[in-house]
């Protein structure tokens, strides 16, 4: 399972080298691309593709709606006894797919994979992985690996589960690791993109982080608190010791420095933690309205979910379905 935007420079390629390696696993399979609003010729492309190889299936988002989002759509799609995601871009070697599949057959419901540092990555990229993984498994309880990445094995009753999860922001490396099955790990180095720009820019990681933190952890309130009674106590502290100097010391204090500096202090911590309660009621009214996570604008090839587990109960039309479940 594999989502896309603007990968019309990788899809050919990466289809035939999933082709080469998968002929070799001696059992039935099938290819599921999903169009996240590409504006290139992705989508045509992936319908040249099922004319020539029916094992091939896309699923088409009606616009952008995230990378998480479309590995929801992609899974929800898929049908096998095992899915694998995977990335578009072939930095995710399709190689190692044989050795997922080997874990997976000796008893592991969830087959990660832990990216190792390529000899290319900046110091920067190398610290900042480092640090979302070690806060966000300080803060959640769950614990992520640095170098976990969204190309994995789940096996159809794990996958099942986690249909299951009708919170919108899904983040799916936390809750594949939540959900507590028998899992292992497979090492690999990805490789340069083969075409095109990453989408992942560092607005979209700092959302994507958030997404995370926010999902599984109520630790930030908890530190605003902390850090309101904090800024609180020094602000008395500083009232106390004005009413000292004037009443027994005897000298007055020029007043302005001192004032302007608490009240600064106190009213920066007050914002910040307001900020951070207004993040969280922001995800409360976003999931209250249970709009659909996507909605698909079309299919070639894969059949959307028949079952009632699978259904949304919202209405839909040949044209747009929409998707929450």
């Amino acid at each position: 399972m594999i989502p896309a935007c603007n990968e019309e420079g990788n899809i050919e390629s990466l289809h035939a080298e999933l082709v080469s390696t998968l002929q070799d696993l001696r059992t039935p399979w099938e290819i599921v691309f999903v169009d996240d609003g590409s504006t290139d010729s992705t989508w045509q492309i992936i319908n040249t593709l099922h004319e020539s190889d029916r094992r091939v299936k896309g699923v088409r988002l009606s616009r952008n709606f995230g990378h998480q989002c479309a590995l929801v759509a992609g899974l929800r799609s898929a049908f096998g006894d095992v899915v694998i995601s995977m990335d578009a871009d072939l930095q995710h070697p399709p190689e190692v797919i044989p050795a997922l599949v080997a874990e997976w057959a000796k008893g592991s419901k969830i087959v990660n994979t832990i990216r190792l540092s390529s000899d290319d990555a900046t110091l920067v990229k190398k610290v900042t992985s480092w640090a979302f993984y070690a806060i966000f498994s300080w803060l959640s309880g769950v614990r992520l690996q640095n170098g976990a990445a969204d190309f994995r094995l789940l096996d159809r009753k794990v996958l099942d589960q986690i249909l299951r999860f009708e919170e919108d922001s899904l983040f799916l490396r936390g809750i594949v690791q939540w959900v507590g099955y028998p899992s292992s790990n497979v090492m690999f180095r990805g490789r340069n993109r083969l075409s095109g720009s990453t989408k992942y820019t560092f607005r979209r990681m700092l959302k994507l982080a958030w997404q995370g933190v926010s999902s599984f952890s109520l630790v930030p309130l908890r530190i605003g608190l902390i850090a309101g009674f904090t800024a609180s106590l020094i602000a008395f502290l500083g009232v106390i010791y004005a009413i000292y100097s004037k009443l027994v010391v005897g000298s007055t204090i020029p007043g302005w420095t001192s004032t302007l500096a608490i009240l600064s202090f106190l009213f920066g911590i007050l914002f910040v933690y307001l900020g951070l309660l207004g993040e969280y009621v922001g995800r409360i009214v976003v999931e209250v309205r249970r709009r659909p996570r996507y909605l698909i604008s079309e299919r070639v090839g894969a059949k959307p979910p028949q079952d009632a587990e699978h259904s949304d109960g919202l209405a839909s039309s040949p044209q747009i379905e929409a998707e929450r479940h």
